[in-house]
């Protein structure tokens, strides 16, 4: 697999380095659900959520999974796997606005090989397959891909 260096033609950054994709998957996934924010694109999206003033988010979870969230209400704050089902999957080097050229995997950025996004929510509320959270940072409509509890710092909840 070639790198390849392209310009701000096809879609990146003078600069930034894609890759030929895999032929093949080598998984699959189901999502659980889908998320409900206030953003309805990635530029609207902020970098960071915010645990503590970001806005409600609403985790609608698919109803045949309705049982495994029980326990959940118990928590101050779960980790939330999402998928970013717009991001591009090709850059190996990316410049990030206003940074230095860095590869994909010292970076945040949602354009990875696999766009699975982690947050550490503020578990707000569970009410059926709604799950009220504070804290993501990704547009309307993304697919859930997971929910992890979160119990110590170690996890990264805040003040464990």
């Amino acid at each position: 697999m070639s790198a390849v260096e392209n310009g701000a033609g096809a879609g990146i950054r003078p600069g930034e380095t894609a890759v030929a994709l895999p032929e093949r998957f080598d998984a699959g996934l189901y999502f659980i659900g889908r998320i409900e924010t206030p953003w309805q694109t990635r530029r609207d999206c902020p970098r960071r959520g915010d645990l503590v003033e970001g806005p409600l988010c609403t985790l609608h979870i698919d109803p045949r999974w309705a049982e495994a969230l029980t326990g959940l209400d118990g928590l101050a704050h779960v980790q939330v796997l999402y998928w970013m089902d717009e991001a591009r999957r090709d850059l190996v080097l990316q410049i990030p606005r206003g940074g230095a050229p860095a590869g994909t995997f010292a970076l945040r950025s949602p354009v990875r090989p696999n766009p699975i996004a982690s947050s550490v929510a503020a578990l707000v509320a569970v009410e059926g397959t709604r799950v009220t959270v504070r804290g993501l940072d990704c547009r309307n409509g993304t697919p859930l891909v997971d929910l992890k509890p979160v119990r110590t710092a170690a996890e990264g909840a805040p003040g464990a």
